[in-house]
């Protein structure tokens, strides 16, 4: 088996906020054409001109990683600060409305629209995406078998989406309750092979379904044009380390997964509709709730798997990739809570969105606008 590369890349989508008044700006056609010349590729229209997108080049460790998702996130920040403008991230807006936004006047955007219809237009939702380098296509679809039990603890770690068109929720992540209305959205399910994969995949061509690959949504997937697993079950990071940890674990996982394959041994599978439960479970309580020990048929505390899958099952992994620093981040997350927690905690002490809205773009420039724009991060 040849050994995969591990690399990553990641893709975050943003928020094109007015300050002014807090409100989603549909600023993309603009930024754009200033965009292009200073990020070149790295950034990118989304299916909403309120929705700016940017993705790193290929790297080798979350160190790499961090100094590239620093420089994207500075240069979409100036670029909207020409226009007077802010950039937040979060997995929802806290209270602006899907019904005022406009799409992208693109042809790929506007066949979303016509394809999907209405469920496009509520499409307004932002998420991180982790790319991690796998070459062999046999051990892609192994670990993606198997990796799939562990995405709603990642998840956990990962809420920034409590709000939606100004209603608190009650859910932690309700970025995922709008995107399970896509179709091909959600855990995916169990392939034998990567030919049983490419079945699946080509039949949907075949039967007009879909035009290509790009159009399996799953959680997490083999990417159609890369040689990458992507995971895409996380909503937007709001600061920059908790990205980078969210990508280092999901690199460690991969990373673990083939060092067991490499000793012939394998992580339990369980059905996609056992871990669908922990992922509504992660969706709707977070870290504050109970995920499912499957092996165990029991409950327990969410921080309290975390800390064992970090602890137990990554610890030979991180340390080998020279990642536990990144990883380790996760444990302020569980102290601290996660954006969503944040934002819920200050709504409840404030009663006013806009001071969440306030919250998010200081927190998106975190670690961001006072680093020194040659940033070099060691990975020691």
């Amino acid at each position: 088996m040849t050994t995969p590369s591990f690399s990553i890349g990641i893709e975050e989508e943003y928020q094109i906020v007015d300050p002014r008044t807090r409100e989603l700006r549909s600023y993309i056609t603009e930024l754009l054409d200033a965009g292009k010349m200073v990020l070149k590729e790295q950034v990118k229209a989304e299916l909403h001109q309120s929705i700016v997108e940017v993705g790193t080049n290929v790297c080798r460790t979350p160190g790499e990683a961090r100094s590239e998702l620093i420089r994207l996130r500075r240069g979409v920040m100036e670029l909207a600060a020409r226009n007077g403008l802010k950039i937040a991230a979060a997995g929802s807006h806290p209270f602006s409305s899907w019904q005022a936004q406009a799409i992208t006047p693109f042809e790929r955007y506007l066949g979303v629209r016509q394809d999907m219809g209405m469920l496009a237009q509520q499409l307004l939702i932002f998420g991180t995406h982790v790319h991690i380098g796998i070459e062999d296509p046999e051990f892609l679809i192994d670990a993606m078998n198997v990796v799939r039990y562990f995405l709603p603890h990642v998840l956990c770690l990962a809420t920034s989406s409590p709000f939606w068109t100004g209603h608190d929720t009650g859910l932690k992540s309700y970025r995922s309750i709008i995107f399970r209305n896509f179709p091909r959205t959600g855990i995916p399910p169990r392939f034998d092979s990567y030919a049983d994969f490419r079945r699946y995949v080509d039949t949907l061509v075949k039967t007009n379904s879909i035009p290509d690959g790009t159009k399996i949504w799953f959680d997490v997937r083999p990417n159609h044009n890369y040689p990458t697993l992507e995971f895409r079950i996380c909503d937007v990071c709001t600061r920059v380390d908790e990205a980078v940890c969210i990508a280092a674990i999901f690199q460690a996982l991969i990373y673990k997964l083939w060092m067991l394959r490499r000793d012939n041994m394998t992580f339990r599978q369980y059905p996609s509709a056992l871990t669908e439960e922990n992922k509504w479970r992660a969706v709707r309580y977070g870290l504050d709730g109970k995920l499912i020990d499957f092996g165990k048929q029991e409950e327990k505390p969410a921080r309290e798997l975390i800390h064992e899958l970090i602890d137990w099952f990554l610890g030979d992994a991180m340390d080998e990739l020279g990642s536990r620093r990144e990883i380790e981040y996760a444990y302020r997350i569980l102290a601290d809570g996660t954006s969503a927690d944040r934002q819920l905690a200050t709504y409840r002490r404030t009663g006013d969105l806009k001071t969440v809205v306030d919250q998010l773009i200081a927190e998106t420039e975190t670690g961001v606008l006072e680093a020194p724009a040659n940033l070099e991060v060691s990975d020691g």
